[in-house]
């Protein structure tokens, strides 16, 4: 082995790395590379010329593409030790207890103190009375009645945070800082950080511990949360309507804490479930069948222009290209809408229209589809008849359509005949005071200025049902159902808010389940909580502001969104979809959103117009069926991405050397990444995407999206197997040690990732690489394996249906004879099986066809597909295995039968 005074003297030159301090915990627990904040100039000089003793060491990886970061096993701290409390097996720094309370005017979190100056009027409750998680209530008491509060809860200090806050009435996006005042208006989720003892340390001792605040739904009013100048983090209340009042609140906003960010979200959204019993969870609802598809939406390709010849084109351009989509979502642009008379049209107008001379506001006129979606030749034969032609003539399984939740933007117009029953009544929008200051806009809006044909809640169901029915009737499967926050704005007069958007959500919910028994639901333009607190049906949300591809400005905030709003709404719905154009030119956008579908799970489709495809890159997303390698979970950002903004925190990785070289003070650590990691999972392995997002963010200032200065060229961070949080549960080896192989789809590189190692990582703006960690699993010594899936999928490890190791129980003393060398093979020596000696067996079921890729520390015996032995390609080297699976499984067949013997 390499003496360290060896790699000392070149690590700088060659690796352009320097030491770091290593903490080390269990395989299957967080393991981070940091650096140390107080580590002064003289330190690192000191550390450096005497050959780096005490530190781990770097060493260069056999690939030139990447340095792999690795540390002397000496140098890791011991793993953690039980504990054993009151007959309970415990893990030391893992448990909370209590996790949550408040003493002394302070929200004390594992002796933490996260809020001071807590007002006596603020009360809380104790979780555990309605679920078996712990955590606290607040709620707030005041000496009247009113329709809107505003209180205090607290002075938020120098405590680092993750807000998803509504910049839009329909969307939310992130924000990060570490004071009160950071905090914006319209916070629906925020997420602290907090660490015992010294920030130098991440042992079980000084455990990271994180606390979730969700604003909930009490009785007929909706909480967010927001700061003010003083650092105080405020509780705002409205129930929307001047006659809906209360002055006693004791359940307005759950606080929970753990030492798991996710599961702590996860525990806290199942603890307000019980407490609400108003929604489902994600794991609770019914998936529709679109998710595991390739489909097209045609907004982005035709807008409202959309006819039954530009769907049917659509279809028949991505067919030819090799990529044919299994369903279709037919936009805004197929129902029966019309304007006011111009009686109506001066009865409900206002002097706002008269200044702003808007054009009129469209409103349904009747259910049916308007006379595009009719049959030339026999206008009696309405939208099926492009229904018909894309399931029968192009193989298509889904035809969803849209509509707004109150019809269309400017709802149902009363006076015409088919939809006199609906009782719809103009109403102008009255919208919150947080909502009016982050869009300004508002005041101005169509739909503010006009009005909205308002059904009436008692006969809302009838409405859904009778459109939905007829769209069933004519073979539509399911709806997207945009608009829903205008609800909020429209409830003066009718309770409030929160009482009509749970009118109408009960009755959307019920007629879908009537009339589309594949759950066919998609919401859009939803992401207020008064809509998601209330909803049992939907299962696939929209995560994100729109992709506006002809808007540069954009495409990296996007990325963003999509990632930090999964966070919480990921939680609440079963897959995040995305109505974004991922295809559009210019080409350097195009990659990073092809892999929004791929790593955070996002539904599978695209908005080109016909002829504008990518084919090249929608290949490395779809299969030749139209099915899609589809992740298990929903994306969402490492740990080490939660608190920091990548959209506008960028440090170079390698300005931070030089802040230690000259003594500069040090503001981020090697914890805090810049770009953007997302990480999610398959059934036998990870994937992790990253992201350099930097160069636009949402001006709250300005009120919107602005371009700013990026500070360099290129970010850098670093990848580690468990920034994949739940890596270990691919693996089958209940003993593995965490080591991990690494395929980088953008080079085509393998890398052995041991688990005390990390890969460097530097992209430009708009670049990205995505990953695929498959857990290793070791036969005897000199031999390990860890399948890839299908490298040529952005997804590899999505096509790996099953997966079997099969160890024929050898053992070194009967090999010796059989193979050369002495290691498991994880970054040692590759061996080859000489004897007659089967070592062990893989058996792996593989969906789809491509390119099958494998890490083999040894070149295997041979391979089989099914019954036929097939010739493969080994690369002694790196430990690839290749061969080619040239078509689909035979009919009848789901899987191929893979067989790999070492």
């Amino acid at each position: 082995m390499v003496s360290n005074n060896c790699y000392s003297s070149r690590f700088l030159a060659i690796n352009r790395c320097l030491s770091f301090v290593y903490h080390h915990s269990k395989p299957n627990q967080r393991r981070s590379l940091q650096f140390s904040r107080n580590f002064s100039n003289q330190s690192f000089q000191k550390r450096f010329n005497s050959g780096i003793s005490g530190v781990g060491v770097s060493r260069v990886s056999p690939n030139p593409a990447f340095s792999i970061l690795s540390f002397k096993k000496s140098d890791l701290k011991p793993p953690l030790k039980k504990l054993y409390k009151g007959g309970e097996e415990e893990f030391e720094g893992m448990t909370i207890k209590p996790a949550v309370r408040i003493a002394e005017r302070k929200l004390i979190v594992k002796d933490q103190t996260i809020l001071t100056g807590v007002p006596e009027n603020v009360i809380a409750t104790s979780g555990t009375a309605s679920s078996p998680v712990e955590g606290v209530f607040l709620g707030p008491v005041f000496e009247e009645e009113n329709s809107g509060h505003v209180v205090p809860i607290g002075t938020l200090r120098d405590v680092r945070f993750m807000s998803c806050f509504r910049f839009k009435l329909w969307w939310m996006a992130q924000k990060m800082g570490d004071q009160g005042k950071d905090i914006p208006l319209e916070t629906q989720f925020l997420l602290l950080e907090t660490k015992e003892g010294s920030h130098l340390d991440s042992t079980e001792e000084n455990q990271i511990v994180y606390t979730v605040f969700l604003p909930l739904i009490e009785g007929s009013f909706r909480a967010v949360l927001q700061g003010n100048q003083n650092d105080q983090l405020e509780l705002c209340l409205e129930s929307g309507d001047a006659n809906t009042k209360a002055s006693s609140f004791t359940h307005s906003v759950f606080i929970h804490a753990g030492t798991d960010p996710f599961s702590t979200i996860t525990e806290a959204i199942r603890a307000v479930k019980l407490h609400l019993k108003t929604f489902r969870q994600r794991h609770e609802k019914k998936l529709p069948g679109i998710v595991d598809y390739f489909g097209w939406c045609t907004w982005d390709a035709f807008y409202q222009d959309v006819t039954q010849e530009g769907v049917e084109a659509g279809l028949e351009s991505l067919a030819s290209g090799g990529t044919p989509p299994k369903f279709v979502i037919i936009d805004d642009g197929w129902q029966s809408v019309g304007e006011d008379t111009q009686e109506e049209d001066n009865s409900s107008s206002s002097a706002d229209q008269t200044e702003t001379k808007q054009q009129p506001l469209l409103r349904l006129i009747g259910i049916k589809e308007n006379e595009k979606f009719q049959k030339k030749d026999d206008p009696t034969v309405g939208i099926k008849n492009i229904v018909n032609i894309a399931k029968e003539k192009h193989g298509l399984n889904y035809v969803y359509v849209w509509h707004a939740i109150t019809g269309y933007w400017g709802g149902v117009r009363s006076g015409v005949e088919e939809m006199e029953g609906y009782g719809s009544k103009i109403r102008y929008p009255m919208v919150s005071k947080g909502v009016m200051a982050n869009e300004p806009g508002w005041k101005t809006d169509w739909i503010a200025v006009q009005g909205l044909g308002l059904v009436n809640p008692k006969n809302v169901y009838k409405f859904y049902n009778e459109l939905h029915s007829y769209l069933a009737s004519e073979g539509i499967d399911g709806v997207k159902v945009d608009v829903q926050c205008i609800l909020e704005t429209l409830g003066a007069g009718l309770g409030g808010r929160v009482e009509l958007t749970r009118q109408y959500h009960q009755a959307l919910d019920a007629s879908v389940g009537r009339n589309f028994p594949d759950n066919g639901i998609i919401a859009c333009m939803s992401h207020n909580t008064d809509a998601l607190y209330c909803s049992k049906q939907t299962a696939v949300v929209r995560a994100s502001d729109d992709f506006y591809p002809r808007y540069p400005v954009s495409h990296t905030i996007h990325i963003a969104a999509v990632a930090y709003n999964s966070v919480f709404l990921g939680n609440l719905c079963s897959r995040i979809g995305t109505c974004s154009t991922l295809f559009i030119r210019p080409p350097s956008t195009t990659p990073q959103h092809v892999l929004l579908v791929v790593v955070p799970s996002m539904l599978g489709k695209e908005d080109d117009a016909p002829g504008r495809h990518n084919f090249e890159l929608l290949k490395k997303l779809v299969l030749p069926d139209g099915s899609i390698l589809r992740a298990r979970l929903h994306g969402r950002p490492s740990r080490d991405c939660l608190f920091t903004d990548p959209s506008r925190d960028g440090v170079s990785f390698w300005s931070l050397i030089c802040c230690l070289l000259v003594g500069t003070s040090l503001q981020y650590s090697f914890f805090d990444c810049c770009l953007l990691k997302i990480w999610n999972m398959n059934k036998y392995t990870g994937v992790l995407g990253v992201y350099n997002c930097q160069g636009a963010a949402w001006n709250s200032a300005a009120r919107k999206n602005t371009f700013h200065q990026t500070k360099t060229e290129s970010i850098s961070c670093h990848i580690k197997g468990h920034d994949v949080h739940l890596i270990t549960e691919a693996s089958l080896d209940p003993d593995w040690t965490g080591d991990c192989t690494v395929y980088c789809h953008r080079t085509g590189e393998l890398i052995i990732l041991p688990y005390n190692a990390a890969i460097p990582v530097s992209l430009k703006v708009l670049e990205h690489e995505i990953f695929t960690l498959t857990p290793i699993k070791v036969f005897a010594p000199g031999f390990s394996f860890a399948p890839l899936g299908l490298i040529n999928m952005y997804n590899s490890g999505g096509a790996i249906e099953g997966l079997k190791y099969e160890v024929d129980g050898a053992k070194l003393s009967e090999l010796d004879v059989g193979y050369e060398g002495d290691s498991s093979g994880v970054g040692g020596v590759r061996v080859e099986n000489c004897s007659n000696e089967l070592v062990g067996k893989v058996h792996i079921e593989i969906k789809g066809c491509g390119h099958f890729g494998a890490y083999s520390s040894a070149k295997p015996r041979k391979c089989t597909v099914g019954s036929s032995e097939v010739e493969f390609d080994y690369d002694s080297l790196s430990g690839m295995v290749k061969f080619s699976l040239e078509k689909l499984p035979e009919e009848g067949q789901i899987v191929h039968v893979v067989e790999v013997e070492l």
